[in-house]
Parts: C-alpha cells; structure tokens; sequence
C-alpha cells in the first residue's frame, strides 16, 4: 500500500493538541488552549493563514521573523522543487558544494567592507555560537560582553549572553566570563573593555525582546570603543535583517561596520532551516588557520543543497519584488498609524520601531478602575495586559501576534514584508478598537482576566 503524507495528515489532523500534550511541550499546548490559539491551521499563504473552518488570520508574528517573504512564496516554492527534481549530490562532505558557494557569494556582496568569510549552519543560535567561537580563536581572549535584555539563543551556549533571567534560571552554570551592561551606556561598557581581556561584544541593532531601540550615538560609539580595545564587534542580526528593519542589515540604520554578522530566519525563505556567520578573511582563516585543521569547526547539515537553494531564491525575491523598500515605506505608514492612537488612548506609553518590527508599549491609565484592574493582574503576573491584547487581537480581529517578552507590557508586530496598505489598515484598526475596549474595565479585554489570572496564580 502506498503512504501517503496527506493522506495522513487529513486523518489525524484533530490529534494535533493531544499528540503535543502527550509526547511534546505539554505546558505549551496547555498555554495556546488558555489564550485561545489553539487554532488548527490547514493552509497558509502570504500573510494569511486559514484554519479548518475556513477562518482567515493575519499572521503578524510571521514565524518570528522566519516569514518576511510571506508564506509559500512561489519563487521560493519552484527553486525547491526544482532542486528535489534535479536528483543533485547532496553532503558528500569531502566537496567543496557549489550552491554554498553561490549563496556565500551573494551574501558578502552585501555586507559592510571587508565581511567576504561565510560559514554556514542551521539556526540562529548556531550562528551566534560560531560567532563566539571565532572570536575566541582570532583575538585569543575568553570573555564576551553583551546588553542587558539581549536574546541570542537558547542552547546552553548562548544562554551565558541571554539578559533574560527567566530564560537562564535552571541551566546554570552558563558560560564562563559573560557579562551584561545596560544599553546606551559608554561608560560601563567601556569599563568591561578596557580590561583588554574582551573577546567580543554581540549586540541586536534593535533588541527582539521588547523592541528596544539605542539611542543615535551608541551603536557607533560602542563600535569605536571596540576597535581602540582591540574587541570584535558582533552584530546579531537573525531576526532584524534580511530586510526587516527597511534596510538589509539593520546595522545600516547607523553606518556600522561590524566584525561579524549572523543572519537565520528568513533566509531559509520559510521552507529550510539556515543560518550564516559572516566574518573579515582575517578571523576566519584564525580558526581554519592550518590544512589539518580545516574542519575544526563543522556540522553535518551546513551546507546542504535544499538550505543553500532556498537561500538563494529568497535574496533573489528580496531584491525583484524590493521588499526592503517596502519594509521601509509599509512601516512607516504602520508607525506613524499607531502612533496616532497614542494621542487618543493614554494606556500606551510608546509605539516604536524601524521598518516592519514595530513594538507598542502599555502603561495603568489613570482612571481609578482601570488602574485597579491594572494592578491586580500585574499582581498575579506581570504583563498580562499585553497577552490580554494580543488575546483581543485574535478573538476578535483574528490577528496574530505575541507578547515581546517575558513579564512586559509590550507587543511586537513583525509581518511579513509584502504586507500593502490594506492590511497597515487592518492593524492600525483592530489596535484602535481593541484600546477603545480596553477602556472600559467591564468590556471584553478585561473578561479575560479572571481566567488569565486565576492561571498565574495556580502557578
């Protein structure tokens, strides 16, 4: 009998929640029941996604920045399909692959001056990793120094530089010789520098975890005071490149010339887990530096013809449909329609961003019965009246989004590039009358809270 993956797929297709809870995350199926995303998604294309009642959502979390070519590109779709029909030699490991060195290519066209090294791996965090090995290697230090709030990954490696400590705590101990210094000041990074022992400083150009913007002068002033210390200075930039923040790095925003660039996400186009490590010659041949030592840093999977295919096609759909450009001019007209709101709804504190990674910021009204509210459900647990609007946003406006952090009144939309006017207006609307609601402490934002916080206080 022939097996058939749809076929599959259509008969368990209602098992989906109870396979998680039963041999997977149990506490985050739990999670999507309570907040209401317990969706069963059978199609996604886009921006939209459509569940088995043929419901509509516009996905603004974009697969945390995976999506920015929208799902199910179809130039991205064809180049994997051809790939799969061309029957090529895949991971033969003593090769030099020609598509890795096509993509490799392509991307130091577009880095700062000097960043022409690429190595290739899976993830993110793989990225952020190898980028940390490097810099060890090239500068022959061991610490690393990183900002508070940062997220770089969660192995056990690039926990030691993840400023959240909800994500730390239970792992420990981490990496030796990490520490944080606040954003924007000189002062206390200066000091960690001027030990001469600093192997790298890694920042996010813009922070994912809350949306968290530097003031003008401090990524460059962070970047000369590396140079003077002799530090590599490390861009991560796994979820605010490729386009995401209106420029292709989002280090352009300042003129940087970084010593190392990660990028993941989308430049596996949604389809292929990829990520790369773009270095100067200098610091890579410091670790590949003699002929016996040419895979001293490696991983099966790195280089493989479906990651480095899709990678290819998403750059080319990057530049023939000018997503950066459109990043820049569709969130511009984002912000500035939810800054508007701001004027009218004194319960958010700030609407900011760059392109199309936007992050609006909640604060207690003034109102004696909505600052009560306010307060009992940062009792229970703080940020739930962010997660109370993310909730509205999908029950209401099906809208898709998330909670920028952990214990946060912040909301962070990233959708994908290609969003046009029409959906900038369906988000600027729905947030207008889910904060029109949230004004009235009987209305449908705050009925959710007695659940919600019945739940964090069960914790």
């Amino acid at each position: 009998m022939d097996w058939s993956l749809r076929q599959l797929i259509e008969a368990r297709r209602a098992d989906q929640y109870r396979l998680h809870e039963q041999y997977l995350n149990t506490s985050l199926a739990r999670v999507q029941g309570i907040i209401g995303f317990n969706k069963i998604y059978t199609r996604g294309e886009g921006a939209y996604l459509w569940d088995t009642e043929g419901t509509r959502y516009l996905d603004l979390l974009a697969g945390f920045s995976v999506f920015n070519f929208g799902r199910a590109h179809p130039a991205i779709k064809k180049a994997i399909q051809e790939l799969i029909e061309l029957d090529r030699p895949n991971l033969i490991k003593m090769d030099c692959p020609l598509l890795a060195g096509l993509l490799a290519e392509d991307l130091a066209k577009r880095m700062p001056a000097g960043l022409d090294a690429v190595f290739f791996a899976n993830s993110g965090a793989d990225a952020v990793d190898t980028a940390l090995k490097f810099a060890r290697a090239a500068t022959r230090r061991t610490r690393v120094v990183y900002l508070e709030h940062a997220f770089h990954g969660l192995t056990l490696g690039t926990l030691g530089i993840n400023g959240g400590e909800d994500f730390r705590k239970g792992f420990e101990p981490l990496l030796p010789g990490t520490d944080a210094v606040p954003m924007d000041d000189l002062a206390a990074l200066e000091k960690q520098l001027r030990a001469g022992d600093v192997a790298a400083f890694i920042v996010e150009p813009i922070q994912g975890k809350g949306v968290y913007i530097p003031a003008n002068d401090y990524l460059p002033e962070a970047q000369r005071l590396c140079r003077k210390y002799g530090t590599l200075f490390i861009c991560d930039e796994v979820q605010v490149g490729m386009g995401r923040t209106g420029r292709f790095l989002c280090s352009e925003h300042w003129g940087l010339e970084p010593d190392i660039v990660t990028l993941s996400k989308s430049l596996g186009g949604g389809y292929v887990p990829v990520s790369a490590t773009i270095t100067r010659r200098k610091t890579h041949d410091a670790i590949f530096s003699r002929l016996e030592k040419c895979q001293v840093h490696s991983t099966t999977f790195g280089q493989n013809e479906l990651a480095m295919a899709a990678g290819l096609a998403s750059l080319h759909v990057l530049d023939e449909e000018h997503l950066v450009e459109r990043s820049a001019a569709m969130g511009e007209k984002m912000l500035k329609g939810l800054a508007a709101l701001q004027e009218r709804y004194e319960m958010i504190a700030d609407v900011r961003g760059k392109g199309l990674m936007i992050g609006m910021e909640f604060q207690p009204a003034r109102t004696l019965a909505l600052r009560a509210a306010w307060t009992a459900a940062e009792a229970a647990q703080k940020g739930l009246f962010a997660q109370f609007v993310v909730m509205a946003l999908m029950r209401d406006h099906h809208i898709l989004t998330q909670v920028a952090g952990p214990d946060v009144n912040i909301i962070k939309f990233l959708p994908p590039l290609i969003i046009g006017e029409e959906e900038v207006a369906m988000i600027v609307s729905a947030m207008d009358q889910v904060m029109a609601e949230a004004t009235e402490v009987r209305g449908r934002v705050w009925a959710q809270s007695v659940e919600l916080v019945k739940h964090a206080l069960s914790r």
